[in-house]
């Protein structure tokens, strides 16, 4: 009982974050194009593609927490989950701006990051565990 609750509450976690994410691009497209530019070097933040990528970020997030297509959706999660934390390692790797970062240019609220992206990968690695997803009512 309490594998199949986790594996819910991470799903309801990380796919959450992409409905969160994706709706941000829909709703708010110069908000996403401001982060792209700071954390991820300009990456991907012309404003003709944030709908599209935030409508395809909402619809993996709602496959996630749902439990679709899952051997799909939980790498393609964990990639663009990896992808943005690789973006942003200085503040995982320094969280409080000791030594990597300024005083003023840390923020110790990126250091979860980590631990969502070792949430997509504990989805990957108990999959077949995962008893309460679509997939494994609909596809026995």
């Amino acid at each position: 009982m309490l594998k199949p609750l986790s594996l819910l509450i991470l799903r309801l976690g990380t796919g959450g974050l992409m409905v969160l994410w994706g709706m941000m691009k829909v709703a708010a497209p110069a908000s996403s194009i401001g982060v792209s530019q700071k954390y991820y070097g300009g990456a991907l933040n012309a404003e003709m593609i944030q709908m599209p990528l935030g409508a395809l970020q909402v619809a993996l997030g709602v496959a996630v927490i749902l439990g679709l297509w899952r051997k799909v959706t939980y790498p393609a999660v964990a990639v663009v989950i990896g992808v943005g934390l690789v973006a942003i390692w200085k503040y995982i790797v320094d969280p409080m701006g000791l030594y990597l970062l300024t005083e003023g240019n840390n923020n110790p609220l990126f250091f979860p990051s980590l631990t969502v992206f070792g949430a997509t990968l504990a989805l990957m690695a108990f999959r077949a565990d995962d008893a309460w997803s679509l997939d494994a009512k609909l596809f026995k």
